[in-house]
This record gives C-alpha cells, structure tokens and sequence, in this order.
C-alpha cells in the first residue's frame, strides 16, 4: 500500500505538468509577483475625465494609451492617419486628435483583425471620404464578419503598400507572426516610429502562448524583422509604455530563451522511459493520459529552468511563462527540425534523474 501511494504522488507530480498557480482563490492570487518596480515607474498617467493619456513622439505622431491598450496617429500638413482604433477607447480617438490639430482625420489603417485593437472604428463611420485601409486578408476576414464595430476596409494591399499625405510617409507591410490573416507592421520614417501589434510589450514577457501566436515559426522570425527597421519609438499595443530597440531585443532573448530551452529538454529526455513510469500506475492502454504525462514532464522542467532566469527581468513571468512553453513545445515535437544536440545543463542533469538516457 505504502508502495501504492507514493507511486499515486509520483503520477500526481508528473500530471500537474506547469500548471499556474491559483487564480481563484485569495491565496493563489497572492503567490503571484508584483509588477516589477522599474515597470511600474513607467506607467502613464490615465486622465480621469477622458480616460486616456496622450503623448507626442516627434515628427508628427502621437501614441495614445489607456494602459491597457495603445494606438496613435500621425498628423500631416494635408490631414491625420490614424493607426488602430481600440474597442476600449476608440470612440475617443476623434476628440483626441481634434485637441491637438484641426486637420481632419483622412484615414484609418489596421494592424489586423483584433476586435481589441479596432473594434472602436465604428467611431469613424460618419467621416465622409475616410480611407479605411488593411491588408487582403484582413479585409477579407472583416468583410465576411459583417461586424459594425470594425468598419469593413475600403483600400486593401497584398504585401507592401507606401503612403503619402501631407509631406509624411507611411510604410505598410504584412507578416505573419500573430494572426491568420496577416499582421501589418507600421512605419514613419520621418519619425523613426514603428508600430508592430502583439509581439513585444515594453517591460513586459509577451501575452499567452506568445501573444496567442498561430504561427511560431514566424514568431521566432518577428524579431530580426522589426530590427531591420531603422526605429526609435517602438508602440506594442499593450499596456503600460512605449518601448525601443531594447524591448524588442529583450523579448526576442526571452522567446528564443524558450524555445531553446523547451528544445533542449524535450529532445534529451528518455520518453519511453517517462511513459513506462506512468504505465506501471495507470496501465498502458490510457494513451492520452500517457501522452500528456510526457508533455507535462517537459513543460514542468522548462518552467522551473526559466521561471528564475526572467522573473526579475520581466514583467508577468509567472503569469504567462507555462502557455509560452507549451506553445513552443508544440513547434518543437510537430513542426520544428528533429534531432538536437544541444548539451544538458546542471539543472537538467539534476532534476531530470532517472527518466534521462
């Protein structure tokens, strides 16, 4: 019995593979970290009265924010272009801008799809002669929606797309790191300003399952991608600042930190080995279960490998860091290259135990 019950608590380990702790109770929510101090001192001021804060940038944009979400625009001398308009505050993007400029808005450009990034459009509606522009795939993907909330595009582009207004340029180009339908990066050379929705947020590790990313194999390419843009004011939007070089050079250390690490382990551990482990409790016909005890395995030595290697350097860690791995475990087993002979580390050689070759 005793025999029994310890194998029960072994089974019990292994199938609590990198579960976050509690949400749900007083003492689970307490367990997770603070904001980082240093993150913290860089929050906007929120207006109380309008709901937002705004800031101009140089060369004619301006970055607004709720510190939930970011947006911004860019004013020239024959009118505004306006970048994203969040269901959070997108009603409020008209008076904003008419705060600063009297040019009148002349177009609105998505980033993509994203209710919470432009399901405040219905704000533009009334606007005779706006220019709504997306890439195809969005404005396929928005047409078939039919939604109010997100005005349909009326100028679609295929991959790259350059604008001029007013003596200041726009540069358009899709990508697919994010969502299905394409993700549009965002440029005004005269301002040296970037904006690249869901794939680095200042101060911060990136959202669930790295920005609830469709396609990690383009996610890990993100990176050198916006870095080949000459760029000082980098817009994320999410959250509590705008970032720089430095956040997109952070966040592609941190997610290439992941996926080595998640490959590494999955590939160096004896699987058989942790599935006959299972078996010898549960049997061998429960395959799933089998299975996820595998998965579960690599995800728990992931996170514990990682979790001290980030949480003083980033942001919400502990909060998002089990949905990274397991984003990135799923490349590794079904769609990256086998193989891997990258050497194991103290840690692995410690915790791993009897399950490594």
């Amino acid at each position: 019995m005793k025999r029994l019950l310890c194998s029960l608590a072994l089974l019990a380990a292994m199938c609590g593979g990198g579960k976050a702790q509690s949400t749900q109770t007083p003492e689970g929510l307490q367990r997770y970290v603070p904001v980082l101090p240093e993150v913290r001192e860089k929050f906007w001021k929120i207006d109380p009265k309008t709901g937002y804060a705004m800031k101009p940038v140089g060369g004619g944009v301006y970055v607004i924010t709720d510190d939930g979400w970011q947006s911004a625009f860019l004013v020239t001398d024959d009118g505004v272009i306006v970048f994203d308009a969040p269901e959070s505050y997108g009603a409020k993007i008209p008076s904003a801008i008419a705060s600063v400029t009297n040019k009148p808005i002349k177009m609105l450009i998505y980033s993509h799809i994203h209710r919470d990034h432009i399901g405040g459009s219905a704000a533009f509606k009334d606007m005779k002669g706006l220019r709504i522009v997306a890439s195809s795939g969005v404005a396929e993907f928005l047409k078939e929606q039919n939604d109010p909330n997100r005005l349909a595009p009326n100028e679609v582009y295929d991959s790259k797309k350059t604008i001029r207004l007013g003596g200041k340029t726009v540069e358009l180009s899709v990508h697919h790191y994010h969502s299905n339908e394409g993700d549009s990066f965002i440029y005004v050379p005269e301002a040296k300003f970037l904006m690249a929705i869901d794939c680095v947020t200042s101060g911060y590790i990136p959202f669930s399952g790295f920005d609830i990313t469709t396609n990690f194999d383009q996610y890990l390419k993100v990176f050198d991608e916006l870095l080949a843009y000459d760029f000082n004011t980098f817009v994320g939007g999410h959250l509590t600042d705008i970032g720089t070089r430095k956040d997109v050079e952070e966040t592609k250390e941190f997610t290439l930190d992941v996926y080595q690490t998640v490959r590494r382990i999955h590939n160096h551990l004896d699987q058989p080995a942790v599935v006959a482990e299972a078996a010898k409790i549960v049997g061998p016909d429960n395959e799933f279960l089998l299975f996820k005890v595998l998965l579960d395995r690599v995800t728990d030595l992931a996170v514990a490998e990682l979790k001290p290697r980030w949480i003083n350097r980033l942001a919400g860690t502990d909060v998002w860091i089990d949905t990274h791995v397991r984003t990135a475990l799923v490349y590794v087993r079904w769609d990256d290259k086998a193989g891997g002979t990258e050497p194991l580390n103290d840690f692995e050689k410690a915790e791993v135990g009897p399950w490594l070759p």
